[in-house]
C-alpha cells in the first residue's frame, strides 16, 4: 500500500509545512476545506457567481423568497461552473503540467483521477440543469445558455483571439440576467453593459498576467497567446476601462437614463473608479509597490486578488454598503 507521503504528488494544495511534513488537520471543516475533490472544483472561482445577487440588489428586491431564489440560482451557477472547470483541467491536463501555477491544480498534479473527474462533472452538470429547468424556465435558459458557451469556449472559444475574452464577458451577462430571472427583477440596459464592460476589463487584465507569466517561465505556451501582445492589450484596456467608468456613471445617473431607480446612486461611483485604477496598477509589472509587496502575476487569477488585496477589499466592502444605504435610504423614502 502507497504510503500518504507517496500518493500525494502536490503538498502545496493540502497544506505542506516549511519542513516538508503535511500537516493534517483534525478540524473536519478544514480537511475538507483542502480535499483535492473540493478543490478541483476551485471554490474561489464562485466568486464570479456572486453577481447573480446584483439585479434583486440594485432593485431592492430583498425579501426572504428572493434571497432563496437568489441563492439557487448562485449554488446552480457554481455546479455548472465548477463541471466545466473539471471539464477545462481534463483537456488541458498537459499544459497545465508545464505551468509554474496550474501544475498544482488537483487534475494536473494526479491526484484527481480523470474517470472521477469526468463522473464529478457530469453529475453536477446535468443535476443543476435539471434542477434549474424544474423550478425556473428562465434560470433553465440561462444555465444551458451558459453551459453551451462553456462547451464553445472549451472547444474552440478559448484558441481564438479576442473571443476568448468576450465570451468571458457574455458568461457575466448570463450571471446577472440568471439572477434578475431567479427573482423576477426587470434588467437595465445599462446594468448589463456595465456587467459587459467590467467582465471585459478583468478578460484582458487575465490575458495580460497570462502573457508575462508565459514569457518569463519560457517553454510551449497556448496558441492564442501568441496572437496577443501586451501593448495590444493595453490599448484594449483603455477602450473597456473608459467604456466600463462612463456605462457605470450612465446607468447610476437614475432612472432619467433607464438606470439606477435614484441618482444618488452616483456616490458610488468614486469606488468603482478607485477599484478599477488599484486593480491596474496591481497588474503594472513594473509598479515597485507591487513588487515589494509580492503580488506579481496574480492577476492572472481576479478572485485572488479581490481576497488578497486589503485596499481593493475594503474598496468593495465599501461599495457594498453605500449601494445597500442608498437603496434602503430610497425604499423609505428619505432619497429621491
Amino acid at each position: 500500500m502507497k504510503s500518504l507521503k507517496d500518493t500525494v504528488k502536490a503538498p502545496e494544495l493540502l497544506g505542506e509545512s516549511s519542513q516538508g511534513s503535511v500537516e493534517v488537520s483534525s478540524n473536519p471543516v478544514l480537511a475538507a476545506l483542502k480535499n483535492p475533490y473540493f478543490l478541483a472544483l476551485r471554490p474561489k472561482q464562485w466568486t464570479k457567481n456572486l453577481i447573480v445577487f446584483a439585479a434583486p440588489l440594485f432593485a431592492f428586491n430583498i425579501n426572504a423568497l428572493s434571497l432563496v431564489q437568489a441563492f439557487q440560482a448562485f449554488a446552480l451557477f457554481c455546479c455548472v461552473s465548477s463541471s466545466f472547470y473539471l471539464i477545462n483541467d481534463i483537456l488541458d491536463v498537459e499544459s497545465d503540467r508545464r505551468h509554474p501555477v496550474k501544475c498544482k491544480r488537483p487534475i494536473a498534479a494526479g491526484l484527481v483521477a480523470i474517470p472521477v473527474a469526468i463522473a464529478m462533472a457530469a453529475v453536477l452538470l446535468f443535476g443543476a440543469l435539471f434542477t434549474a429547468w424544474t423550478n425556473n424556465a428562465g434560470l433553465g435558459f440561462a444555465l444551458t445558455s451558459y453551459a453551451i458557451l462553456q462547451v464553445s469556449y472549451n472547444l474552440k472559444l478559448k484558441h481564438t483571439v479576442i473571443l476568448d475574452i468576450v465570451a468571458i464577458a457574455i458568461g457575466f451577462v448570463l450571471r446577472a440576467y440568471a439572477g434578475a430571472a431567479a427573482t423576477g427583477t426587470d434588467l437595465s440596459a445599462w446594468f448589463l453593459l456595465c456587467t459587459a464592460m467590467l467582465a471585459l476589463f478583468l478578460g484582458i487584465e487575465k490575458r495580460k498576467a497570462e502573457l508575462r507569466i508565459s514569457r518569463s517561465v519560457g517553454g510551449k505556451r497556448r496558441a492564442v497567446l501568441a496572437r496577443y501582445t501586451l501593448p495590444m492589450l493595453s490599448r484594449m484596456e483603455s477602450v473597456v476601462t473608459t467604456g466600463t467608468i462612463m456605462s457605470y456613471a450612465a446607468w447610476s445617473a437614475g432612472p432619467d437614463l433607464n438606470g439606477a431607480s435614484t441618482p444618488w446612486m452616483m456616490l458610488t461611483l468614486p469606488f468603482v473608479i478607485y477599484g478599477i485604477f488599484r486593480y491596474q496598477l496591481l497588474s503594472d509589472p513594473k509598479e515597485a509597490a507591487r513588487r515589494a509587496e509580492g503580488k506579481s502575476g496574480k492577476t492572472e487569477r481576479p478572485e485572488e486578488v479581490l481576497l488578497t488585496d486589503r485596499p481593493l477589499l475594503l474598496t468593495v466592502l465599501a461599495w457594498v454598503m453605500t449601494v445597500f444605504c442608498v437603496l434602503l435610504l430610497k425604499q423609505q423614502g428619505i432619497l429621491p
